[in-house]
């Protein structure tokens, strides 16, 4: 008797270890892998970055966005320094992409380096906020090798172009080339600028029929040749 009411036990208990009948089976999410979490962090944060503008780009908001704990950035990125200048990082990887992409497309070392002006500009207008991050420094740990490396290499597609368009060697750098470099960035990284603030309205305003502010980038690009 005593051993059929031990085995009615076991039964009972194996039966309300189930889950009733209709009730939902929910799964946990499977965690990130350690590299994908960084990763998913940092879209996170410049999918923020483009929505909301630096102002609503916290470390909480992007454990948020990115659906994990509130931990999760500080243990990747240490502080929100640590955060910016990673995404900034990102961001430089990018737009030199995007100077490779418009420099390949091109034959003549005139037209590839008027092509990469044209991206930079580009570039500034399709990601305004991530832009204005990558070039304010004070928000930016700049000798973090992610930083570093990504802004050595954007500056080197520039110094190369032009070395390119000169016909010299681009190492050791020399006086005229050096200028020529911080005179093709300085107009069109000052037309990008002038373009994100607005400035560049009254301009615009006045152009000739049919024509935008990529026509004016063009006719101050070629002009320089």
């Amino acid at each position: 008797m005593a051993t059929k009411q031990l085995e009615k036990r076991k039964k009972n208990q194996a039966g309300s270890a189930r889950p009733a009948r209709g009730a939902k089976i929910t799964k946990s999410a499977a965690p990130y892998h350690h590299g994908a979490l960084h990763e998913a962090l940092l879209q996170a944060a410049e999918t923020i970055l483009e929505r909301d503008g630096l102002p609503g780009l916290t470390l909480r908001a992007a454990a948020r966005e990115a659906g994990v704990s509130h931990a999760a950035p500080t243990h990747h990125f240490g502080d929100m320094t640590g955060l910016l200048s990673e995404l900034a990082a990102a961001g430089f990887r990018k737009f030199g992409a995007a100077l490779r992409e418009a420099a390949a497309a091109k034959t003549s070392a005139a037209d590839r380096m008027d092509a990469m002006g044209e991206a930079y500009v580009a570039f500034a207008r399709n990601h305004p906020s991530m832009f204005l991050l990558m070039f304010r420094s004070e928000r930016l740990d700049v000798e973090r090798p992610a930083l570093r490396d990504a802004m050595d290499e954007a500056f080197e597609l520039l110094m190369r172009g032009v070395s390119d368009r000169r016909g010299v060697q681009m190492q050791p750098a020399s006086l005229g080339i050096l200028a020529e470099i911080v005179r093709a960035w300085s107009m069109v990284h000052g037309f990008a600028m002038l373009m994100i603030d607005h400035r560049l309205e009254p301009v615009l305003q006045v152009l000739p029929a049919g024509t935008n502010e990529h026509d004016l980038l063009h006719a101050m690009l070629t002009r320089q040749k």
